[in-house]
């Protein structure tokens, strides 16, 4: 008789991207748990963030000011009703981790701080990064079909004195850069001239993860002060380096850092992998996070709960 191997779980949170139209709205319909988060949200920002989520526009969805709460929200209830129906899954959950927004998500499912205050936070970064982008044009693009190296090569080729840099490692041939406008119309013609199948601009506010998000981080870190973290109760990857980190200021410092910093995606999956996770759980809107886990490792059990 062939013996199952143990599943070994983490859940995923996405970052800012996956938001849609729509998103939460069933579930607030039909989860009273998941309505209680919106409704919870709803009174910490003052604002009706739930109708933004459920019916736009879009145009205000998009904005970094509420898609970085909404996203939270979001996947906040998506855990709410696991908690309520899933408990084994939850209870089963080794590792977390999350894109860029999503490690606040990760670091609150993992206990490391309360919603309201990680709402707030989340909140105030959102504002932050609006207004750094504002300050200066720019902008990100995805590049399929590249590698790091020659991608760095082309950013140190385009930037011509301009900021340009890898701000995203997502997996093998799915790398995003991010920097002034110019820069970024300039490497999105080199990379294709250099044989990159395709490269998408984003549709983001502005060079998140580069120096030119630096205005922002003074305004972070001055927030990040005045909550209190805890060490997390179950490992959560730091999109910095890539690994877990139990010191509250280390984690402070890192998320302040991560303003500026490359999103090292591939590595922190790589970390689950050497840990024997074989099972994550997607918590949240959209699929991006278990596609390019399956482009990594197609052994891993991918699953969603949004």
């Amino acid at each position: 008789m062939l013996s199952h191997p143990t599943m070994s779980t983490a859940f995923l949170f996405p970052g800012q991207g996956a938001q849609t139209i729509g998103m939460g709205r069933d579930l607030a319909a039909s989860a009273p748990e998941a309505k209680s988060v919106f409704d919870k949200a709803n009174d910490i920002l003052g604002y009706d963030l739930a109708n933004i989520c459920f019916e736009g526009p879009v145009e205000k969805l998009n904005s970094t000011v509420y898609s970085q709460p909404a996203l939270f929200v979001a996947a906040v209830a998506a855990l709410a009703v696991m908690n309520e129906k899933s408990t084994d899954v939850v209870e089963s959950c080794r590792y977390t981790a999350g894109l860029s927004l999503g490690e606040y998500t990760a670091l609150f499912f993992a206990g490391a701080i309360d919603f309201g205050d990680a709402l707030r936070v989340v909140a105030e970064r959102g504002a932050a990064m609006q207004a750094a982008s504002d300050a200066s044009p720019s902008g990100m693009v995805s590049i399929l079909g590249l590698n790091r190296e020659p991608i760095e090569q082309l950013c140190r080729d385009c930037s011509q004195g301009e900021v340009l840099q890898v701000a995203n490692v997502l997996c093998q041939g799915n790398i995003v850069v991010s920097g002034a406008k110019a820069a970024c119309g300039r490497i999105e013609t080199a990379a294709m001239a250099a044989g990159a199948m395709k490269t998408i601009p984003l549709a983001v506010a502005g060079a998140f993860h580069t120096p030119l998000m630096q205005p922002a981080v003074d305004r972070l870190a001055a927030t990040l002060e005045k909550v209190k973290l805890r060490q997390p109760r179950i490992p959560v990857v730091s999109n910095v380096d890539a690994k877990p980190h139990d010191n509250p200021n280390e984690i402070r410092r890192l998320l302040v850092q991560q303003l500026v910093s490359p999103v090292l995606w591939e590595d922190s999956m790589r970390w689950l992998l050497a840990q024997g996770t074989n099972r994550v759980y997607e918590v949240g809107p959209g699929r991006v996070l278990r596609s390019l886990m399956k482009r990594i490792d197609r052994k891993v059990e991918c699953l969603g709960a949004e």
